[in-house]
């Protein structure tokens, strides 16, 4: 089932960044609606509406049906501006979008069954390489989220795309060279040995560049040597 939110905004008669700073002193979000192959429109959205959406989980995985003078515009959340300093929303854009229209899309992912993953209860640890996956999709058929079931994982067993299951025609990954891994259940000692490897490279650099600065520090005195002999 696609998720949908409902907004309403007002048609603006004038753009720019005085009239923008004076629709969010009223508590108005300016906004642009384009796309589609009509011409775009310039809106403004309540803000307390609009932060409402906002809070909500996966707001820019999901289609808006937004009402403008009474007229239901299917949209897609696209990029939103946000103050540097309020974390108050400044502008946001959205794509006009028919049932047909192709889509790229983050979608997120979700793990279940933890508890029935013999991998992770013989000690191993869920490595994660992808909490997100971009897919290609119909704006009709958007996913909420991927659902991967760990039940029967034993350590050393990855998750690929093609391991999940019930996704929607008209689904696919951006990624179609290979069948990417998702995450994969490992035993903590081939975290460390990473995690040591990466920590020794970063050692010897360590060591290089406390070598360098010697070496620096002992030119540095030799005119100073010099200098005494010539004072002397």
């Amino acid at each position: 089932m696609v998720m949908t939110s409902n907004l309403s905004a007002e048609t603006r008669k004038s753009v720019g960044k005085g009239k923008s700073r004076a629709l969010r002193r009223e508590g108005k979000i300016p906004a642009i609606v384009y796309g589609n192959k009509k011409e775009p429109i310039a809106i403004s959205i309540n803000e307390r509406d609009l932060n409402a959406e906002l809070r909500k989980e996966g707001f820019f995985n999901r289609l808006c049906d937004l009402e403008v003078n009474k007229e239901s515009i299917k949209v897609l959340p696209q990029e939103i501006s946000i103050h540097p300093v309020t974390d108050k929303a400044e502008h946001i854009d959205f794509l006009r979008v028919s049932d047909n229209t192709k889509v790229t899309i983050e979608v997120p992912v979700k793990f279940e069954n933890e508890e029935e993953c013999p991998g992770i209860k013989n000690g191993g640890i869920l490595n994660i390489v992808r909490y997100n996956i971009e897919v290609s999709c119909p704006a009709s058929n958007i996913p909420e989220l991927f659902i991967i079931d760990l039940t029967g994982l034993e350590l050393g067993d990855s998750i690929r795309f093609s391991d999940i299951k019930d996704v929607a025609d008209g689904v696919s990954p951006t990624i179609t060279d290979r069948d990417f891994i998702i995450a994969s259940v490992v035993a903590p000692a081939a975290l460390t040995s990473e995690e040591e490897a990466a920590e020794s490279d970063e050692g010897e650099e360590a060591v290089e560049g406390e070598t360098t600065e010697t070496d620096t520090s002992s030119n540095e005195e030799k005119p100073s040597e010099e200098n005494d002999k010539k004072e002397e």
